[in-house]
């Protein structure tokens, strides 16, 4: 039966699907992680009066946007070793170096994922009340404070809803790495097809898990989001 190639052991290649749902999971955790911070540095040099770094930032997140999420891993895959054997020469090294296909994935991803974020939060600093700001000045508070007591709180209720849907992207672009042959869950099932010549029970698998990592998620984001909506009247 085709639910036998499923099994665990050396019998079917359900062990192996789960551990590429496993990576999968580490590469979008960790990529996302990155994005974040990315996309907060890059959201706060949007908004601030550096008109370089106002540029930088416009700059980055038109082009990664703006061009296929595929494109962007090949560059980092082909481009990567270049660009490192560039730098090390300079220090004197001359051999071969290149970064793992685990790290090509998350940091391709990752930069995918904070041109995404930076918009987000962006939005979200710029929707905090100017009020709120004015009055934490008022009572002597200084930026630091403000950031930490009033900007922050408000700023992660607005924007989890559209960082909620950036973790969405972030897991089903990790698909795109199996071209660097990095075993996460995309990979294993094409490889698993080939060998099996059963195509279809093992991409059914990997739809199936995919959709269990989407809705788990999707339901840790409202809890998120009910957590910080905590004490906002509501119409």
């Amino acid at each position: 039966m085709s639910l036998d190639l499923l099994a665990f052991g050396d019998a079917g290649w359900g062990d192996e699907m789960l551990r590429g749902a496993g990576m999968t999971v580490l590469v979008a955790v960790l990529a996302f992680a990155f994005g974040i911070v990315v996309g907060t540095m890059v959201a706060i040099a949007k908004l601030g009066r550096n008109r370089v770094l106002r540029g930088a930032g416009d700059v980055y997140t038109t082009i990664v946007r703006g061009v296929p999420e595929l494109l962007v891993i090949y560059l980092f895959f082909f481009g990567s070793s270049r660009v490192i054997m560039s730098v090390a020469q300079i220090f004197g090294y001359t051999g071969y170096l290149e970064l793992s296909p685990f790290m090509v994935g998350v940091l391709s991803v990752g930069v995918i994922s904070g041109a995404y974020s930076a918009e987000v939060i962006r939005g979200a600093i710029q929707s905090v009340p100017q009020g709120q700001i004015e009055a934490g000045r008022a009572f002597g508070m200084s930026r630091r404070q403000i950031f930490f007591r009033i900007t922050l709180p408000q700023m992660m209720r607005l924007a989890l809803p559209g960082l909620g849907n950036v973790w969405q992207l972030t897991l089903k672009d990790t698909t795109l790495i199996s071209v660097t042959s990095l075993a996460e869950l995309m990979r294993i099932s094409t490889v698993a097809s080939n060998s099996t010549r059963s195509p279809f029970i093992f991409y059914i698998t990997a739809a199936v898990l995919y959709l269990v990592l989407t809705t788990a998620s999707q339901t840790l984001f409202q809890k998120a989001e009910r957590h910080y909506a905590r004490g906002v009247r509501r119409a």
